[in-house]
């Protein structure tokens, strides 16, 4: 048991003063003897009459000494120990070029495909901040680092194909957009995953160099590329013919995202069908776990409510006896 406000205990002063006050006091001067014959009254009170002198001030001041108890707000406290939980810092850089419209994720473009994994991913995560970077020729941050995996969620589901209205695949940009969001974090564990179906064909910094520059400051960076090997198709606007079906051939640098992954100490994984992107997602989330301390877990609970309770009583009981048993005449 412990008191969130013991400063409210410095009222029981005045409370217990008038008591006393009331308790010593004697009998007022103006006071008039009834009857007058002296032989009726000298006898002294009786104990009824002593008792109706006293309990009204008795049972007030318990009353109030009650109400400063619960002022004070009595609560029971537990702990527990929270142990170890994990916890590091991860961004998502997703391709949305137009090629991840390609319909070979059978019944999901790439795009949906990844973004339906990613969801899962991070639904299996508890103490990680997420952070999401798009590109297509330039890098897009579609949110940064957080908890608040709702957000995140809503996030995920605006993505569509082309939405960075820059053509082509800029890898490079994309990995260094991501470490310069991690490169200030403080987390014991720096994470970059990068998931593409084409190959590095335009941007401004090289995709080894951007490799480089993230194992120099310890962010790891898992690649993964997606698609069925050989030929897809994807859902093109013809002004013409309206939408129609193209075929599209494999351009995946498989090479160049094994490079990546070696440089930073991350691993290389290929995905062909939505099986395998989560079998992907899921490796990953066994691989990088952090263990970090979680302040301890302290629940209090408020009984001001008994204190409180009781003082009612106690005037209900004094209210009921000055007007029946203990009724006092002037």
């Amino acid at each position: 048991m412990t008191w969130a406000h013991p400063r409210a205990f410095w009222l029981l002063a005045p409370v217990i003063a008038a008591l006393l006050w009331t308790l010593n006091r004697g009998p007022s001067s103006a006071a008039l003897s009834y009857p007058a014959d002296e032989k009726l009254w000298s006898r002294g009170l009786s104990g009824r009459a002593r008792l109706a002198r006293w309990a009204g001030p008795v049972l007030k001041t318990l009353a109030l000494l009650l109400v400063v108890c619960g002022l004070a707000r009595p609560q029971s406290v537990m702990s527990r120990l929270a142990g170890m939980g994990r916890g590091i810092d991860i961004i998502l850089a997703m391709d949305t070029s137009l090629s991840m419209s390609a319909i070979d994720f059978d019944p999901l473009n790439r795009l949906d495909a990844a973004k339906d994994t990613a969801r899962r991913f991070i639904e299996g995560r508890v103490q990680d901040r997420i952070g999401l970077i798009v590109f297509g020729g330039a890098p897009l941050l579609a949110a940064p680092l957080t908890a608040d995996y709702d957000a995140l969620y809503q996030t995920l589901d605006g993505l569509t194909p082309g939405m960075t209205r820059t053509d082509g695949t800029a890898i490079g940009d994309g990995i260094v957009s991501a470490v310069n969001h991690l490169k200030d974090s403080d987390a014991r564990s720096k994470i970059v995953i990068l998931l593409t179906d084409g190959r590095s064909n335009t941007g401004l910094i090289d995709p080894v160099t951007a490799a480089k520059t993230a194992a120099s400051l310890g962010i790891k960076v898992y690649t993964i590329g997606c698609g069925k090997r050989g030929q897809s198709v994807m859902p093109v606007d013809d002004p013409v013919q309206g939408r129609v079906m193209v075929a599209v051939e494999e351009d995946l640098d498989e090479d160049l995202l094994s490079q990546i992954s070696e440089l930073t100490e991350g691993r290389y994984f290929r995905a062909t069908s939505l099986k395998e992107l989560r079998e992907i997602y899921a490796t990953i989330d066994k691989l990088e776990k952090s263990s970090v301390k979680l302040p301890d877990l302290v629940s209090r609970d408020d009984r001001y409510q008994f204190p409180v309770l009781l003082a009612a009583v106690l005037l209900l009981l004094d209210f009921a006896l000055s007007n029946t048993w203990l009724l006092r005449w002037p």
